[in-house]
């Protein structure tokens, strides 16, 4: 018997948004992924302000749980708590991929950090043999696309993905994140 792939995704902060705005994109993606995949999808804490301190032991809590071989996806900040969480401490179990979807930069460069910033050498603290993928579009109004070349800067093995006519949410369609984290 062979097991399902699963996908852990990690929600936006903001009034809502795990109900309203991501859900959608959860949507899309196990759309066009076509139920090859078991995506699981929390809820994270006070998602209306959220922070490193109250998301990352929930993220932890969650990739403890993932059996090898399962895809992380975060967008907007929590892609950005997310990979974080990833430098600092890798997960027990190996990751396929790993994937920021309009997830803002915060560091030098980018978006000033309250909690934390991300290192320069990022790409060296994450979990060796994942793929990793940064979706951004370039009509962006919420987190200026220019952050996703500040990630591929400080994670070389990235894949950056400057999408055309697409917003922070990517409007909704994550056709080309499913088609990255397919097996070809």
């Amino acid at each position: 018997m062979t097991r399902t792939q699963q996908i852990l995704f990690i929600q936006g902060g903001g009034a809502s948004v795990h109900d309203e705005w991501d859900d959608k994109l959860v949507s899309s993606l196990s759309r066009e992924l076509r139920g090859e995949y078991e995506v699981r999808y929390p809820r994270m804490p006070d998602e209306d302000d959220p922070s490193y301190a109250r998301w990352s032991p929930v993220i932890r809590r969650e990739m403890a749980d993932l059996e090898d071989g399962a895809v992380v996806v975060g967008h907007s900040v929590g892609g950005t708590i997310l990979i974080h969480v990833l430098g600092e401490q890798p997960p027990q179990r190996r990751l396929a991929a790993i994937v920021l979807i309009a997830a803002p930069f915060v560091g030098a460069g980018g978006w000033p950090g309250d909690e934390f910033e991300l290192p320069g050498d990022l790409g060296a603290r994450l979990p060796h043999g994942a793929r990793v993928y940064v979706f951004h579009g370039l009509e962006d109004e919420t987190a200026p696309s220019a952050h996703a070349e500040l990630f591929g800067r400080v994670i070389p093995q990235a894949q950056v993905h400057r999408l055309p006519g697409r917003d922070h949410q990517l409007n909704n369609d994550l056709s080309e994140v499913a088609m990255a984290i397919s097996p070809v």
